[in-house]
């Protein structure tokens, strides 16, 4: 639904258009630099089979990285991150070409294109988007949308294309039995049996069927009654909500097979993420060192009882584990458990909260700055958690979870994770698992490194702990 080809082509022509005038801009440029090895003007100009290369290597490498994928790019911030990634792909191949065949072409005339080359991409794909936010559900070849069912699934595929509006789509309302059906602001055309009618009314180019299960008869009949219109005809699972976090359709065959679980991490990327984490878990642990140190004795000195606090909590696939933190509290042998020191706010139990009178002074500092969280660097090296992932929880709190809620556990537990930098303690875990759930979605190894700049501004900022 998402794969404009239209949109896609648009990008790609701009894109190097936007190369070629970064790379005329960088030629102009360069001799009039105060710094770098003097040059003439009539010697900057490359050989006519240089700019045809450098189109050749960026439209090759922007093919490469799927930088023209809709449906990964409806985040400006994804967009922008995958351009980026191509365009340094595209550069290093640039610079590695010229080493070996035209060794004169000035390394300042490289450096200057790609940075300019790399400003005028990024202001390009912004003003691309930005006319098609305004003007996209409205230009010629838009995609007229009808959702038959406004069920809570056809609501929510509802708010994704009024979302995305700048990809051509344009909902044009629902057609539901219930006539008092919430239709997100937009017509109710009146029952299920009239959808034939509804799309031949109103010009519609795709229908997107989310009937319940029990309504499996009227989506047959319907799907056979569009069969001769001009109309692009999808439906959405009745099993929506059991589809894990990846679903793929593949053919065995002449067989459609939808898959609804698989492992989110494959052997790969388990080796590489595991690889990851002993190598700046242990560098991390190396350079805490001092500083656990520092904070062993202020334990000590503020209050008595022991330095660390060793605690239960719910690790990748459900396995239980003990998480370590320094002691923030004031030692009580015989506190009640977990369980039974939840604080209910609205309804919603939280073990955290911004006026705990058991935490300590020092401890009061520690959780301000988060260096209660050190110790679980040997965590990390051990296996128990991940230095990225979603927060292992108190197995009391997962007990109560929903079951959509437990999909956080398909990947390793982290020491920091999207939810964390995205508002931490004033966002409790079992009422944002949506965060997690978008992390695992989009893993990748550039995300956890993104994830861990932030948690470093996060803490800096000291926003949201306590």
């Amino acid at each position: 639904m998402f794969r404009r080809v239209g949109i896609r082509l648009a990008q790609f022509l701009g894109d190097l258009a936007a190369v070629a005038v970064a790379f005329y801009l960088a030629i102009w440029l360069r001799p009039q630099l105060e710094f770098g090895k003097p040059i003439a003007p009539e010697n900057v100009l490359p050989a006519a089979v240089i700019i045809l290369l450098v189109l050749l290597v960026w439209g090759v490498g922007f093919l490469l990285t799927d930088a023209y994928n809709l449906q990964k790019n409806l985040r400006i911030i994804d967009e922008f991150q995958r351009l980026v990634a191509a365009h340094a792909l595209a550069t290093l191949t640039f610079a590695g070409i010229l080493y070996f065949t035209y060794r004169d072409v000035s390394r300042l005339l490289v450096l200057t294109f790609a940075l300019i080359a790399l400003l005028l991409l990024l202001a390009f794909r912004g003003l691309f988007r930005l006319a098609l936010h305004f003007f996209g559900d409205k230009r010629y070849g838009a995609r007229r949308v009808l959702v038959v069912g406004a069920n809570e699934v056809g609501r929510k595929i509802g708010r994704t294309i009024q979302a995305n509006r700048w990809t051509g789509l344009r909902l044009i309302g629902f057609v539901d039995d219930n006539p008092q059906a919430d239709t997100l602001n937009t017509p109710h055309f009146g029952p299920a049996g009239k959808t034939e009618q509804v799309v031949e009314e109103q010009n519609i180019n795709e229908v997107i069927f989310a009937l319940p299960r029990a309504e499996h008869t009227t989506l047959a009949n319907l799907v056979a009654a569009l069969h001769y219109r001009r109309v692009n005809v999808r439906v959405v699972p009745d099993f929506f909500d059991l589809v894990f976090l990846r679903s793929v359709v593949e053919d065995v065959g002449d067989i459609p097979l939808v898959t609804l679980k698989e492992p989110v991490l494959n052997p790969l990327q388990r080796l590489v993420k595991r690889s990851f984490d002993l190598v700046f878990g242990t560098i991390g642990f190396v350079l805490a060192l001092p500083f656990m140190a520092i904070i062993a004795v202020g334990i000590k000195l503020d209050s008595p009882g022991p330095i660390l606090f060793s605690q239960e909590r719910v690790g990748e696939n459900g396995r239980v584990f003990n998480m370590y933190k320094f002691r923030t509290m004031i030692h009580d042998p015989n506190a009640p458990p977990p369980d039974q020191t939840v604080k209910v706010i609205n309804g919603q139990p939280l073990y955290k909260f911004y006026d705990d009178p058991r935490v300590t002074r020092f401890g009061r500092f520690l959780r301000r700055t988060s260096l209660d969280e050190l110790p679980q660097f040997a965590n990390v090296i051990k296996g128990d958690m991940s230095l990225v992932g979603p927060r292992p929880e108190l197995p009391c709190l997962v007990d109560k979870y929903d079951v959509w809620q437990r999909k956080r556990f398909e990947v390793p537990q982290g020491l920091t994770g999207w939810w964390q930098v995205n508002g931490r303690a004033d966002k409790p875990m079992h009422l944002h698992t949506e965060d997690d759930l978008y992390y695992i979605k989009n893993y990748s190894l550039w995300l956890d490194v993104q994830i861990l700049w932030h948690t470093v501004k996060a803490v800096l900022s000291r926003r949201g702990s306590y």
